[in-house]
């Protein structure tokens, strides 16, 4: 039941899928309470911002956001931060956004009704709900733990982390890994299909370590395996967020017998160097990590595959940085992400000398993203005069923007059409033109 006094809410998510996803349950969890979406802060009664506190950069962005929301308020209103942020860092919310009302663990999004409910009784003081919660909790009202985004969705399988990467605070903050129970990842895909989205995007932290708190061996393939008769009406399912080290030869047989799952898959390898992954305490077995490339390669002819490094890491000298650029080259990944090392407490190498300076940082990525370009350019030219399924996502001035399976939402490339073709349509195209990081074509 709504309360009297805050009828109206607005949420911001900030950060990634998985927030969005969060952000999502929350908006439904109210609405089904009987709350209504405002169009905007200005008319809301209580504005919620889901932050991310993963990095500094991300940080900083949350706090801007929060203290923007504050200094607009208007008697009545109240403000929220919920989301990764206030988890890790809740004294800097105190002290750097003074007109905040209250925030909430990222580990109880679910209870974001208690705290509405609390701030109307007694708002005097900022309130701090942070029960004690070693993991996510996943009693969720029966709502369902996704993210729409036109014909596209993100759905989560499971949230928390059981990894132990010494630049990540992701397992601080968000606790050991929970895996979602198959029936209600189904039963969510299956309102998805209802939806008639066309792309389902599974994400997790680790999406390859699905299931082992349920005693389950091989979860991600045998949760795929389901998945794909119980959804036939879904043209694509994507996997984001996969571990080096942790997919199975299965995993890869699953993708190739069924046309459903995307020839895609997301490693964020985070470097290629064994000295500097055992820094990382990242898998550092880099032959192991090859033949696993390669057996991909050779089961999926048409994978494209997608990872993210970090550079600068302590210690990173001009030979490890120089393996690298080697791998890159070697391998020839179809999108690579490219991140500077950011020194954060909380994490395990916080105890590291920060000892590569931030121009030599600035440096290496450019190199490597120079490297990148060439890479994807020549990977894109190969499909010219192939023909493609498109995703169409946007139209105007006579032409339309989709995706391919290739490309992920948002942090991928985009396929250009010389048509307006109406957006959610999955339509056949033929590759005329490659630039850097999309691809030129028309309708078939």
């Amino acid at each position: 039941m709504k309360n009297r006094n805050i009828q109206r809410f607005y949420l911001e998510s900030l950060g990634c899928a998985k927030n969005s996803v969060d952000s999502h349950a929350m908006a439904a969890m109210l609405l089904k309470a009987g709350y209504n979406a405002a169009q905007d802060a200005h008319s809301a009664d209580v504005i919620i911002v889901n932050t991310c506190g993963f990095i500094k950069p991300a940080q900083d962005e949350s706090i801007d956001v929060l203290n923007d929301y504050a200094a607009q308020k208007v008697k009545g209103q109240y403000l929220i931060a919920a989301g990764c942020l206030s988890e890790r860092d809740r004294q800097k919310l105190t002290d750097k956004v003074p007109g905040l009302d209250a925030a909430l663990s990222t580990r109880r999004w679910v209870d974001i009704l208690q705290v509405i409910n609390h701030l109307s009784e007694s708002s005097d003081t900022p309130y701090y709900h942070f029960p004690p919660a070693e993991s996510l909790i996943t009693d969720y009202e029966h709502v369902h733990i996704v993210a729409v985004q036109g014909k596209s969705a993100y759905l989560k399988i499971a949230d928390g982390c059981d990894r132990h990467c010494a630049f990540c605070a992701i397992p601080s903050i968000k606790g050991r890994m929970v895996s979602r129970l198959p029936e209600d990842i189904y039963r969510d895909a299956e309102y998805l299909e209802t939806l008639g989205v066309k792309e389902i995007i599974l994400i997790a932290q680790d999406t390859t370590a699905y299931g082992r708190d349920l005693g389950l061996h091989n979860g991600l393939a045998t949760l795929l395996e389901s998945l794909v008769e119980r959804v036939k009406k879904v043209p694509w399912i994507r996997i984001m967020y996969t571990f080096p080290g942790a997919i199975t030869e299965r995993l890869i047989t699953v993708m190739r017998d069924n046309h459903q799952i995307l020839p895609y898959l997301d490693i964020p390898l985070q470097h290629a160097h064994p000295q500097v992954l055992r820094r990382m305490r990242r898998p550092a077995e880099m032959d192991q990590v090859c033949e696993t490339l390669a057996l991909m390669k050779q089961k999926i002819p048409s994978l494209a595959l997608r990872t993210t490094f970090i550079v600068g890491f302590p210690g990173e000298t001009d030979r490890e940085f120089s393996a690298l650029t080697d791998f890159i080259t070697e391998i020839e990944f179809d999108h690579v992400g490219i991140f500077p090392y950011y020194h954060e407490e909380d994490t395990p190498s916080f105890s590291y000398e920060d000892d590569v300076p931030q121009a030599v940082k600035d440096e290496r990525i450019q190199t490597l993203a120079r490297l990148q370009e060439d890479i994807s350019l020549k990977k894109n030219q190969a499909w010219i005069g192939r023909q493609m399924k498109v995703l169409i996502e946007g139209n105007g001035d006579g032409v339309s923007i989709g995706r391919s399976y290739r490309d992920a939402p948002e942090i991928d490339g985009l396929v250009f059409l010389d048509t307006v073709i109406d957006t959610g349509k999955m339509v056949q195209a033929k590759i005329t033109g490659a630039l850097v990081h999309d691809l030129i074509g028309v309708k078939k």
